[in-house]
């Protein structure tokens, strides 16, 4: 096992909820083996309350947590990505910047809690969906043996990932 720690970057338009989420999960799920961040390509500026107020309850660190610009990424003095995972099927069909070191990406798309109408708990239930896939699918990214797959194998799994319908009751905590 390498420890090497791999850059992950989450990609939504708005860079308001599910990316936010996201970089949150894997941050706290891949502590010391992935370091995560989020951005969108037209980022609203600000983090949705109900992702914050969400992810707060859970327990993770939101003191970071802000909404901004995929611009922060594509220069050359930031991070050298490992992974891109889009997580919004807006993002998935736009033009991405250049990333340097051309990083492995897939397609994680889900649907945004963010537009979900209806009571406050109909809303506060789409976030919580909204983790539990994103709980999952990171769960099960950061358990791959990265550095023992070639990168037509990673690529096939990190798609397959993507596809992955949402498990009701898989592990994770509750909201």
């Amino acid at each position: 096992m390498s420890d090497r720690v791999f850059n992950v970057l989450f990609l939504c338009t708005h860079n308001s909820a599910r990316s936010v989420i996201a970089e949150a999960v894997m941050n706290e799920l891949g502590k010391g083996r992935f370091q995560a961040y989020s951005a969108g390509s037209m980022p609203s500026g600000r983090v949705n309350p109900y992702a914050i107020d969400m992810l707060s309850k859970l327990g993770y660190d939101v003191s970071g947590v802000r909404s901004k610009s995929w611009d922060e990424f594509a220069g050359p003095d930031a991070p050298k990505m490992d992974f891109v995972f889009t997580v919004c099927d807006d993002a998935a069909n736009e033009t991405c910047p250049y990333w340097p070191g051309q990083p492995m990406t897939a397609h994680w798309g889900l649907p945004d809690p963010s537009r979900t109408e209806g009571s406050e708990a109909e809303i506060r239930a789409a976030f919580a969906d909204t983790h539990r896939m994103l709980y999952q699918r990171i769960g099960i990214f950061k358990n791959l043996p990265l550095t023992a797959l070639d990168s037509l194998s990673l690529k096939a799994k990190l798609d397959k990932i993507g596809q992955m319908p949402r498990v009701p009751g898989a592990d994770e905590p509750a909201v």
